[in-house]
C-alpha cells in the first residue's frame, strides 16, 4: 500500500474543520480522464482567469502549468524546492518565478523563461494555451499569473541543482481521485474571512499552498467541462 503524503511544513491553526467536497467529487472514472486536446477545448471554453487587486507593493511573477499526454492522458509538471530556498522551503511547486521588465516580453514570457532555468524545457517546445486565475500571496506580496502550457511529447527535464530538488509528472486522473485531493478551513481570530486550504497528498508529498489552489482552478475548469 502506498504512503501518500510528505513531510512539507504546513501551519495549520487550531481552528480548523474539514472543507468542502470539490466540483469533480461525482465524476467517474472515464470523466476524470482528459487528454491534451480535451484540456484544450475545456481552456477554451472556460471564462478567463480572474485577477485579484493589486496592493502597493505588489510584484508581479507567473508560474508554467505544463501538460504532456502519455498513453492518452494528460500529466502535469510539477517541482520540489529545496530546504535550502530563503522561503517555500521542501515546498511542491511550478516552475515559474518572478517577472523581469528588463528581459520579459510579457508574464508569459517570464514563466517559459523560468521553467527553461528552473528544468531546462525548451520554450519552444510549449504552446501556451492560456490563463488561469491569478493568486496574490499574502507573504511574499507576489501577484502571481498562472500559464497552461501544452507539450505535443513528454518531456526531457534537468532540475536546476540549486533551485529544484526534482522534477516529477502526475496524472490529471490521479489529482481528480478522492483519495488524493481535501480541503480544510482555516480560521483565524484577526481575519475576517475563512480560508479555505486545498491539498494533494501524492506519494511521499504534500502538495498544499499557491500550487494545490492553483490546480484546483485547473481541476474545477476541467470538470466543468464534462457538464457541459
Amino acid at each position: 500500500m502506498e504512503t501518500r503524503g510528505g513531510q512539507q511544513r504546513i501551519p495549520r491553526p487550531v481552528d480548523m474543520s474539514p472543507g468542502p467536497s470539490p466540483l469533480w467529487v461525482g465524476l467517474d472514472e472515464t470523466a476524470r480522464r482528459f487528454d491534451l486536446g480535451a484540456v484544450r477545448a475545456a481552456l477554451t471554453h472556460a471564462l478567463p482567469g480572474s485577477k485579484p487587486p493589486r496592493g502597493v507593493a505588489s510584484r508581479d511573477a507567473a508560474v508554467l502549468v505544463a501538460l504532456f499526454e502519455v498513453d492518452g492522458e494528460a500529466r502535469v509538471v510539477l517541482t520540489k524546492r529545496p530546504e535550502t530556498m530563503p522561503s517555500h522551503q521542501g515546498e511542491i511547486a511550478f516552475p515559474g518565478g518572478k517577472y523581469d521588465p528588463d528581459v520579459d516580453a510579457s508574464l508569459a514570457h517570464a514563466a517559459l523563461r523560468e521553467a527553461h532555468e528552473e528544468v531546462d524545457l525548451d520554450p519552444g517546445l510549449v504552446e501556451v494555451i492560456g490563463e488561469l486565475d491569478t493568486l496574490s500571496t499574502v507573504a511574499s506580496q507576489f501577484v502571481n499569473t498562472p500559464f497552461v502550457g501544452l507539450l505535443a511529447e513528454p518531456p526531457r527535464l534537468v532540475p536546476h541543482p540549486r533551485e529544484v530538488v526534482k522534477v516529477f509528472d502526475v496524472a490529471l486522473s490521479d489529482l481528480f481521485d478522492a483519495k488524493t485531493y481535501r480541503s480544510e478551513i482555516w480560521r483565524f481570530p484577526a481575519a475576517t474571512n475563512d480560508i479555505n486550504i486545498h491539498f494533494y497528498e501524492l506519494p511521499g508529498e504534500t502538495v498544499w499552498g499557491a500550487t494545490a489552489r492553483i490546480l484546483t482552478n485547473l481541476l474545477t475548469k476541467l470538470a466543468a467541462s464534462r457538464e457541459r
